[in-house]
Formats: structure tokens, sequence, C-alpha cells
């Protein structure tokens, strides 16, 4: 069988939360062949909530502590594509990865793996459910704006 390719083409855009808050989404496009190879049917978020700035943002800190777990995920899942990171949202005191994956077992283990060179704890949350329609993603790529070619 061979290897799924993952796009790594990535854009974000400004949008509000439900109470017209900034979030900032960052989405990854051109995952139709992934959605198509009906595999990746679990939607896990996980959320690191924060003290946000007078704009809803974390500090500069902060704001490096979640690239770190970005960067170490993202790598992780290059290697090991057993869950798709499609999408960041940050703003409103929260940042939410959102990722799909094959099996909740596989996630746990590459994340848990991921991250095991972190030596804080860190205040991750996570939520998982079936969305084997990928609607959280097609609901996402609403809010991309339209590049100019």
């Amino acid at each position: 069988m061979a290897k799924l390719s993952i796009s790594d083409d990535w854009w974000t855009a400004p949008s509000e939360d439900r109470e017209g808050r900034t979030v900032m989404v960052t989405g990854r496009r051109s995952l139709n062949n992934v959605i198509e190879s009906h595999r990746y049917v679990y939607r896990i978020e996980m959320t690191w909530e924060y003290e946000p700035d007078k704009g809803g943002m974390p500090d500069f800190t902060t704001s490096r502590k979640m690239e770190v777990v970005t960067d170490l995920l993202h790598d992780k899942l290059r290697r090991d594509p057993v869950a798709v990171m499609t999408g960041i949202y940050t703003g409103a005191g929260e940042r939410n990865w959102v990722f799909y994956a094959v099996t909740l077992k596989a996630f746990q283990a590459v994340l848990n793996e991921a991250l095991s060179t972190i030596d804080e704890q860190l205040p991750l949350t996570f939520h998982a459910e079936e969305d084997p329609e990928w609607e959280e993603y097609h609901e996402m790529c609403q809010c991309e704006i339209a590049r100019e070619e």
C-alpha cells in the first residue's frame, strides 16, 4: 500500500468567536485525498487555556511554548501519520489544535511520545468524537480568505 501524501500547505485568517472576540484560524489546505481515504474518522481537539492579553492572545512566553508543542506534534505526525493536524485556533484565552486520527489509542501514543521531551506539565484538555465526514474541517475552511493568483 502506497504511503498517503499529506499536504503541508497552510493558511491563516482572522475570525470571531460567538462573543465577537478575535480568533486567529490556521488551517491546512488540500486534504481531499486524506478525507477520501476514509481512514481518519476521529476528530480530536486539544485545548490549552491561557490568561489572555487585552486582545485575547497569549503572552510571548506562553505563545513560544505553544509553538514548541505545535512543532513537536507536526514533526512526529509527519514521520508517523496516525493523525493529521488540520487546524489551530488561537484567541479568546484558548489555543485549540484539531486533529483527525485513525484511532484514539494511536493518537495518544504519538502525542505522549512527541511531548515526552517537555519537562513541565502542560494545561491541556482533550475532546474526541467521530467525525467521518470531516464536518469541522469543512466549516473551518470557510474562514480561509481567497488567495489572489
